[in-house]
């Protein structure tokens, strides 16, 4: 579970309604369910249109990648790759056979799987561009329809607000009753402004850096591949892949390496 994420959540949700208590005002008021109904109802039917059917049955995928999505460790991952350079270098290619049935990973058992079968190196690298490329894609598609959610959901508040003023100045005959009539009005507007801002964009950004990390994962994990099968020294295997990561990440798995020695 990602943590960051729902304790974002409760941070920003949790200042929304205190800052409103704070204020001396009510709970209660803040809810108004033509509103929502309008703003909520209208942000989904709108991206609907936006956006093939397959997209929209896919968000609660979507949504729970967002919140159980796992992070891959890389420095794992490398270390990992390094040992089956080292065995494939000892021992050859085909030695790695029973450590690929072992792979939970299906784009790491699939590239060691391709390398052990004697398939030619561009060849791999095609096939697992391509795969990275396709999700690079998935991943875009996601975050892209709550980016275009928190764009619709501010202008329906809007609107909301708009028909609740044109409603209110239809009935001037009550005075007494402008103030609450306003004040309802632009709860749609803050409906809106509040989903949009802590809800839809804050999950799209999120998607779009989890689908990066992925991406470089599988960079990683490609590039590794191609150099084991090319026979290259685990020394340079490692600083080839140890190159795709910033220097921070870089020290962390020197000193975790020190240690270990």
């Amino acid at each position: 579970m990602d943590l960051a994420t729902i304790i974002g959540l409760v941070l920003a949700w949790g200042a929304f309604f205190g800052s409103i208590v704070m204020e001396g005002g009510e709970l209660k008021a803040m809810i108004n369910p033509s509103a929502a109904v309008l703003v909520f109802g209208g942000t989904l039917g709108a991206s609907m249109i936006s956006f093939p059917l397959s997209a929209i049955l896919g968000l609660p995928g979507v949504v729970k990648n967002a919140f159980l999505g796992k992070h891959e460790d890389v420095g794992k991952i490398i270390k990992m790759l390094v040992g089956f350079a080292e065995k494939a270098r000892r021992e050859g290619l085909l030695a790695l056979e029973d450590e690929a049935h072992a792979i939970e990973d299906p784009f790491l058992k699939k590239g060691i799987q391709l390398a052990i079968d004697g398939t030619d190196p561009e060849l791999v690298r095609e096939i697992m561009e391509t795969d990275i490329a396709f999700l690079g894609s998935r991943h875009h598609e996601g975050a892209n329809l709550f980016a275009t959610m928190g764009g619709f959901a501010p202008t329906l508040g809007v609107i909301g607000t708009v028909a609740g003023l044109v409603h209110m100045l239809a009935n001037l005959s009550d005075p007494g009753s402008m103030g609450p009539s306003i004040a309802a009005a632009f709860i749609a507007t803050l409906y809106g402004v509040s989903s949009a801002n802590l809800i839809f964009l804050p999950l799209s950004n999120k998607l779009k850096a989890a689908s990066h990390e992925e991406v470089l994962v599988r960079e990683v994990i490609t590039e590794g591949i191609l150099a084991i099968q090319a026979g290259d020294n685990p020394r340079i295997v490692e600083e080839k892949l140890k190159a795709f990561l910033s220097p921070k990440i870089r020290r962390a798995i020197e000193a975790e390496a020190a240690l270990a020695a």
